[in-house]
């Protein structure tokens, strides 16, 4: 069950290891990604989940619409205030919403306007800025910029992962 949890396994920061240029390119692609499977998924194959208890693929595509929304808000807070406490939501809550329903269109449009901002923000930014840190209280920690983007990549591996699963019971 873990495999199809973690499809690319749990996220694990490394300062030495990060490489921005790669995330930024995974940020990058990533809507195009989405529209790929999605329009490979059959409809029905959208609202079936990638594993028992899990999202549909349907949720999963407006999930990270909504999520990556949420990022690319934290960012653009922590350039612009001094280490910001931002907002969490409750994403199993808002997966339950109506508008999770809409075609998955309408979620990879957010992405494709969302991933080229946030690209374009983090191609522009300097060593001082992705040292810059929000406050998540309900993880009770800071995470600089720079550990976000790295948390973000492994999060759109993670979600297309889920995707492909979706893809391969097609």
């Amino acid at each position: 069950m873990e495999h199809l949890q973690y499809p690319v396994g749990r996220f694990l920061f490394d300062d030495k290891s990060f490489d921005l240029n790669q995330s930024i390119q995974v940020i990058k692609n990533f809507s195009d990604e989405v529209h790929s499977i999605a329009s490979k998924l059959k409809h029905g194959k959208l609202d079936i989940s990638y594993r028992p208890e899990g999202w549909t693929a349907r949720q999963v595509i407006h999930h990270v619409a909504d999520s990556h929304s949420h990022a690319l808000l934290r960012i653009k807070c922590t350039l612009s205030e001094d280490n910001p406490t931002i907002k969490p939501y409750m994403e199993d809550k808002y997966a339950l919403l109506p508008d999770y329903k809409l075609p998955v269109e309408s979620a990879i449009l957010i992405l494709q306007g969302v991933h080229l901002k946030w690209a374009f923000i983090l191609e522009n930014l300097n060593d001082d800025d992705l040292d810059r840190e929000y406050y998540h209280p309900g993880y009770q920690k800071h995470f600089t910029i720079k550990q976000a983007t790295a948390l973000y990549d492994w999060h759109c591996s993670h979600h297309l992962g889920h995707l492909q699963i979706c893809l391969s019971n097609d």
